[in-house]
């Protein structure tokens, strides 16, 4: 048989791109709760409701339209456009569009990565590298704008790591600054695509402090003057939203301030007990290693990039996911160097022998890997996918919708029965699920939207929550006749003591408290979870069914 004829054979059978494209997918929808794990943040639904109102009005809200608290301030929908892109596949196809469209996003986020990865190392070393990036990113998997945040880093990165042009600059670097209008208006996290091209420039001006020869010196400032240029048309890029500058300084504003980075919970370390830990861990250590192996080889854009997003990965939980899919490909070519390396060192004889065999096993991936591709097998899975989110009866990992054992969905469902939409004091995270229920009808006390609120809101609000000094006090400024918590919140075991509220409805999940002075609402009593230990309190308005 001819050589060529087993390569043509090969493309017919999925390949290791493939692979990366459905890992993701694998993880999400087996080893995790899939739709439910996307819909696991109630900011889905404020951002799916306010693309909606930009697609019905023409224009980006400019003040709140959500709140009864901050009614008419000033507002920043900093995302705008990952909103009208998503609540357009809502108003369409439903939720089932924006999990799909969710899962599409993190499926091509990791074979781009696996690609790239791909470049200086083997196709098994590259893939398991991705596999480990996954999973440490795999904790902020939620359908919001930050997964396209995700996608444009390995794009950018990507572009940067390109082959270079005869000039000695990337000759896709034009790219860079229209896909920085668009990934300005899709999500905040842009600034990584402007630190990341000053890297690169940095590596290029570095040379200059070690290298003698005189066109080696003018190819580096060639190449550094062609990011620092790239890096200044994409920061003018940024300029192209709604609030033009004004955005930059509202960012820059919030993430300053010390308040957020103490109380929002993605500001926050990592939990280093929990499972995500343990692959970013993995990562950690070996972007530590390939950037002290490529410093010797006088390689400084990865260093310089370990040592920004270590740094920060550490600091606050939010860039961890940044921090492993840039992690993901120096290690990778260190490990497939050192797999290479390892039959000529020193080493026992057995162990020389095993990663000889190794190396062998990953050459052969890197061979059935070869070769243009259909990627049949991805369209299938995302086909399949879809079949699944629109199936009657889906599984529940397929059924898009928000979890009724996380969010107040039967509560929220007697709450409308009573004819009651809004007014109602609840946690922030689920007044985005509210707002996505009952907006345009009713408003909220508080969202996920910590930008809009503010410090100072959002401390009053904590206060509360935890039944504080003054709860009552605060609950009267703006005339709170309805509480809606989970049953562990402090507050909720305040208000029970109360006099001057009744617990009206309880179904183990979602508790409604009633001022005293309001009147009643005629709510079907749900049985509560025994586990919870709740009981009626005396004054309850009872129905003996429902409404």
């Amino acid at each position: 048989m001819p050589p060529s004829q087993p390569s043509r054979v090969f493309r017919l059978f999925p390949s290791m791109t493939d692979a990366a494209f459905m890992m993701p997918l694998v993880f999400l929808f087996c080893g995790m709760q899939g739709a439910r794990t996307l819909l696991g943040d109630g900011d889905t639904g404020w951002h799916l409701r306010t693309g909606e109102w930009i697609l019905a009005h023409g224009r980006v809200p400019t003040s709140d339209i959500f709140s009864f608290t901050r009614s008419g301030q000033p507002w920043f929908a900093w995302e705008w456009l990952w909103d009208v892109l998503f609540g357009w596949l809502h108003l369409h196809a439903g939720m089932a569009a924006v999990v799909l469209a969710s899962s599409l996003v993190l499926a091509l986020t990791f074979a781009l990565l696996f690609r790239l990865a791909r470049r200086t190392s083997d196709a098994l070393v590259a893939l398991a590298l991705t596999l480990v990036a996954a999973a440490g990113s795999a904790g902020h998997w939620l359908a919001r704008p930050h997964l396209l945040s995700m996608l444009f880093t390995v794009i950018f990165y990507s572009i940067l790591e390109g082959s270079s042009g005869a000039c000695g600059v990337s000759r896709r670097l034009w790219l860079l600054p229209p896909l920085m209008v668009l990934w300005t208006n899709l999500h905040g996290g842009f600034f990584v695509g402007i630190l990341l091209i000053g890297a690169y420039a940095a590596g290029q001006f570095a040379v200059l402090l070690r290298v003698t020869g005189g066109e080696e010196r003018r190819l580096a400032l060639r190449r550094g003057r062609g990011y620092l240029l790239t890096a200044a048309a994409c920061g003018a890029a940024t300029l192209v939203n709604p609030y033009g500058y004004r955005l930059h300084i509202h960012i820059f504003q919030y993430l300053a301030d010390g308040f957020y980075r103490g109380n929002v919970m993605e500001f926050q370390s990592l939990n280093f007990q929990t499972g995500q830990a343990r692959y970013f861990e993995i990562l950690l250590v070996l972007g530590a290693a390939a950037a002290f192996a490529r410093l010797r080889q006088g390689r400084i854009e990865w260093p310089l990039l370990f040592a920004v997003w270590a740094h920060l990965a550490l600091y606050s939980a939010r860039n961890v996911e940044i921090f492993v899919l840039l992690a993901a490909v120096p290690a990778a070519e260190m490990v497939s160097d050192g797999l290479q390396r390892a039959p000529a060192a020193r080493l026992a004889a057995w162990l020389r022998r095993a990663l000889a065999s190794l190396a062998g096993f990953t050459r052969e991936w890197n061979s059935l890997d070869g070769g243009p591709r259909w990627y049949a097998a991805s369209v299938a899975a995302m086909l399949a996918l879809a079949a699944l989110v629109y199936a009657p009866q889906p599984p529940p990992a397929w059924r898009a919708a928000y979890d009724p054992k996380t969010f107040p969905v039967a509560a929220a469902g007697e709450l409308e029965k009573a004819g009651l939409y809004g007014g109602v004091f609840t946690e922030d995270l689920w007044g985005g699920y509210l707002i996505y229920r009952e907006y345009p009808r009713g408003r909220v006390f508080i969202d996920g939207r910590s930008d809009f609120y503010g410090a100072e809101f959002a401390g009053r609000y904590i206060k509360a929550m935890g039944a504080q000094a003054g709860w009552e006090r605060y609950l009267t400024r703006y005339g709170v006749e309805t509480v809606l918590l989970p049953p562990d919140a402090p507050l909720a075991g305040a208000l029970k003591q109360s006099s001057a509220w009744h617990l009206v409805y309880d179904d183990g999940v979602a508790q409604i408290f009633r001022s005293a002075r309001a009147m009643p609402l005629p709510l079907w009593q749900a049985a509560a979870d025994p586990s919870h230990g709740q009981s009626q309190s005396a004054g309850v308005a009872l129905k003996d069914k429902q409404l």
